[in-house]
């Protein structure tokens, strides 16, 4: 069986080889121009594509005659172009007239910027996708202006966003996973983003047309060595990826399917080769080719600038420049940590030039807390289905001409024109477009496109302060082509876009029973009658009723009666309210309280004062304790109104009494029945005690003289010889004796 095996697997090849031999006219070969248009030189590739598999046929490097490029900008087209056209003609003469070509946007021409968003949410509807969107594009919105801030022009659309992450979301300062249907007073979204300048593009093309070329397909440097190394289905892992050139260090982050942050760090190879030249005293361009053999000797023959040879091993020669490399590796792992949300990422791919640089990938590990082997530098080697002609290196330094060239192609930034609110406009689609890609094109203010919200209304509620919200802004409509649309649709060449501003909000119409939770009736028994107990509202100090419309400014109290006080007031019990009151009269011009002269309050059958609570369940007694009477009012003070004595006149009782105390109103003498009112004034005066004398009596009895009576009576008082004017006292008797006719 391995035997058949053999003999088949030898027919596929040989039909294969013949099949070459002969000339396969269904392979389609073309040929790729690429241009990487670096800080420090110009690198142009020729790349022979086959179906899927690609050749790396010719590359070419020439290096600025002068500092015409800077960060990534061209700061000298015509120095840079004339560069471009010795590349240009040195390939041509190997492979013929140069038309078109692929570049790419420098990594460290892109800024990145960090910004935050947020929104009052309070007493609005749970938040949408929609409303995430478009807070998300006014955070993109704030750092697309600090970056034009910090490049000193107030246009912001001069800048394309090429990519945004969300760091984080948070409800009311704290940090939440997703804002959808989350409600509190404060959302806000802390956002990362990356833009590439306009004239980054602008001047590129311009180099381009006088060296005689046309832009064939356009990239970013990142994406193009992403793209190269780590493939779509790798990006769901978080990876940096970092490319370390001569002058920069340019950084790409991937993240759940796809590139989430670029960034930059303004170190990279050259400080190597200054650290190298200051340690061994050479001449830059001699210390740069003693960096490079670093890489692959383990002894290096130099010749200082005062003409001292001496051969250095590798290690000693790292001793002395590892301040530097740390120096680098810090920079590099900041960056990315700060790229990545504060955290290290699961990898670190290194690709470039300087990636070669000794202990730098170990260092960087350290400072990620990674582990060694999570940190590489990766070949061109690593791409598949790429093949090389002798003569051309496979190492990390050739990744980004390659990259520009696979990707330029396979995976172009498009240029899209689309029209918004009737006005021409265009971007460079590093990733597919979308509405709000256009709409940070444009330069509208995406704060300003959604409705104001409605003029709220101040008011106060049982004295604390209330602020009544009007009601949201609508977000805008947004039309594509004639159907309206959502933020994150896609856009493509000569759309049509329309932006209408959402509508206002208005003043919310609230009526005071809105704002109460609950408004319960409760019912009292008073002295056996029931009566219900509605809630008091008082509005600008006026009564009112729960179905009024609140207005700015009003003064609202609203209250159940919470004493017994306060209920009889309020049913309007006047007879009942009267004998809740401290009894108050003047007597003598001296103000003095009768509590007994007050009712007495029984709750629930529990003695009570006025002032007391009212429960949920009120069953109320009120009475008067003593009716206030002249007479009662005697009592109270310990006044006697009469003193009186009892004596005997003809064996039957006697009582005879004297006025002790006289009660006067107004000038009128009060009997004992006589009525008090409330706040009265009363005098009163005490009698003089003189005592009863005999004729006291006379008030009380009759005195008859017997028929048979002569002479004058005499008067006895218990059998002794009295007067009109003799003292009598209690238990006295008394007699008047008449003298008899005799027969």
């Amino acid at each position: 069986m391995n035997e058949n095996i053999f003999i088949f697997s030898t027919i596929l090849v040989l039909k294969s080889f013949f099949k070459k031999e002969a000339g396969d006219f269904s392979v389609k070969k073309e040929r790729i121009f690429a241009l990487d248009i670096g800080t420090r030189s110009v690198v142009g590739l020729i790349l022979e594509q086959t179906d899927d598999q690609y050749t790396v046929l010719d590359l070419f490097m020439k290096e600025h005659k002068a500092r015409a490029m800077h960060d990534g900008q061209i700061h000298d087209i015509v120095a840079v172009a004339e560069i471009i056209t010795e590349v240009k003609r040195h390939l041509e003469e190997k492979h013929g007239n140069l038309t078109k070509v692929c570049v790419a946007a420098a990594g460290r021409s892109l800024k990145t910027e960090r910004a935050k968003a947020e929104v009052n949410i309070t007493g609005k509807p749970m938040l949408t996708k929609e409303d995430i969107l478009y807070l998300e594009l006014s955070a993109v919105q704030a750092a697309q202006a600090i970056v034009a801030e910090e490049q000193q022009t107030d246009h912001t659309h001069s800048y394309y966003c090429v990519g945004y992450s969300v760091l984080h979301y948070s409800i009311d300062q704290e940090v939440i996973g997703n804002l959808i249907d989350q409600q509190g007073e404060l959302a806000s979204v802390d956002i990362i983003a990356t833009f590439l300048p306009r004239t980054v593009v602008d001047s590129l093309i311009k180099a381009l047309n006088r060296a005689n070329l046309k832009l064939d397909a356009l990239t970013l440097e990142p994406i193009a060595a992403i793209n190269v190394l780590v493939p779509v289905s790798m990006r769901r892992l978080n990876v940096a990826l970092v490319d370390i050139g001569a002058g920069t260090s340019d950084i790409a982050i991937t993240n759940e399917g796809t590139v989430v942050a670029y960034g930059m760090v303004p170190n990279a190879g050259d400080e190597i080769t200054e650290a190298v030249s200051e340690q061994l005293l050479l001449d830059f361009p001699v210390a740069e080719k003693v960096k490079r053999q670093l890489w692959e000797q383990d002894y290096v023959q130099v010749k200082d600038i005062l003409g001292f040879e001496t051969e250095i091993s590798k290690d000693e020669v790292i001793g002395q420049i590892l301040p530097a490399v740390d120096n680098l590796a810090t920079e590099i792992s900041n960056e990315v940590k700060s790229l990545n949300n504060g955290l290290p990422p699961k990898a670190v791919m290194l690709v470039g030039g300087g990636s070669m640089t000794p202990e730098l990938p170990k260092q960087i590990a350290q400072l990620l807390g990674l582990p060694e082997n999570r940190v590489a530098i990766r070949g061109a080697d690593a791409i598949q289905g790429l093949t090389f002609s002798e003569h051309i290196s496979n190492g990390p330094e050739n990744i980004t001409p390659i990259g520009i060239a696979i990707s330029a192609r396979n995976m172009p930034i498009k240029y899209v024109s689309f029209t918004i609110n009737e006005q021409s406009s265009h971007m460079f689609a590093v990733k597919e477009l979308t509405v709000s890609d256009c709409l940070l094109a444009s330069g509208l203010a995406i704060k300003n496109l959604y409705g104001k919200p409605g003029l709220a209304s101040f008011i106060t509620l049982n004295g604390q302060s209330l602020t009544l919200p009007g009601t949201y802004g609508k977000e805008p409509i947004i039309i594509k082509n004639g159907l309206e649309c959502q933020l994150d649709d896609i856009v493509h060449d000569g759309d049509q876009l329309t932006v209408e501003k959402g509508a206002d909000g208005i003043r919310t119409s609230v009526k005071i029973k809105d704002l109460l939770d609950d408004v319960p009736e409760k019912l009292a028994m008073i002295n056996g009658q029931k009566y219900p107990v509605h809630m008091r509202i008082s509005r600008n100090g006026q009564d009112s009723d729960l179905h009024a419309v609140i207005q700015d400014g009003d003064v609202i109290y609203t209250k159940y009666p919470e004493t017994i006080d306060e209920l009889i007031h309020i049913l309007q019990l006047d007879e009942l309210h009267s004998l809740l009151r401290p009894f108050r009269i003047k007597m003598n011009g001296k103000e003095m309280f009768f509590p007994y002269f007050s009712g007495q309050i029984l709750l629930n059958g529990n003695e009570v004062t006025s002032h007391e609570k009212l429960p949920n369940h009120i069953d109320l007694t009120i009475v008067q304790k003593m009716i206030p009477t002249i007479q009662n009012l005697s009592l109270l003070l310990q006044h006697s109104i009469h003193r009186s004595i009892t004596v005997f006149y003809e064996e039957q009782p006697i009582t005879i009494q004297k006025t002790a105390v006289e009660y006067v109103k107004n000038g009128i003498r009060l009997d004992p029945d006589t009525i008090i009112i409330d706040g009265d004034q009363i005098e009163y005066k005490e009698n003089p005690n003189d005592g009863f004398i005999f004729q006291d009596i006379f008030q009380y009895v009759e005195v008859h003289k017997p028929e048979e009576a002569k002479g004058n009576f005499s008067l006895k008082i218990n059998s002794n010889e009295a007067t009109f004017y003799s003292p009598i006292r209690d238990g006295d008797h008394l007699e008047i004796v008449w003298p008899i006719r005799a027969n």
